[in-house]
């Protein structure tokens, strides 16, 4: 490193230490097997292939053929999606109904209104 770190214990800083080593080495196996000339010609093409990634791309792509739905699910689903379009409706017709009803009842001149004709 290029200091001393006086912050931190002599532990954490040997594993920061190993953690950048572990780095470094996969960043040259990576560059050495991407700039191989004669890697072209395989079956896999140009490109490093990575299983962690690979790995990752197929839980994505086969999500739903694994997924059971659980009451935390449902409960999720219904507190994402159905409740808030149930309040929405609730709260506008409460509102709306509580404007007619001023409206109606003669409470709000017709030059305060907000929706009127002229």
């Amino acid at each position: 490193m290029a200091g001393k770190q006086y912050d931190i214990s002599p532990q954490v800083l040997k594993d920061i230490e190993e953690k950048a080593k572990k780095r470094a080495a996969l960043k040259r196996e990576y560059f050495k097997l991407i700039t191989d000339p004669f890697r072209h010609g395989t079956a896999e093409g140009g490109y490093a292939f990575d299983p962690g990634l690979q790995r990752f791309m197929s839980m994505k792509a086969t999500a739903y053929d694994h997924f059971k739905p659980t009451p935390k699910s449902g409960a999720y689903a219904f507190a994402l999606v159905v409740a808030p379009i149930v309040l929405y409706t609730w709260w506008m017709k409460t509102s709306r109904d509580a404007i007619e009803k001023k409206l109606r009842a003669g409470e709000v001149a017709y030059k305060d209104r907000k929706f009127k004709f002229i």
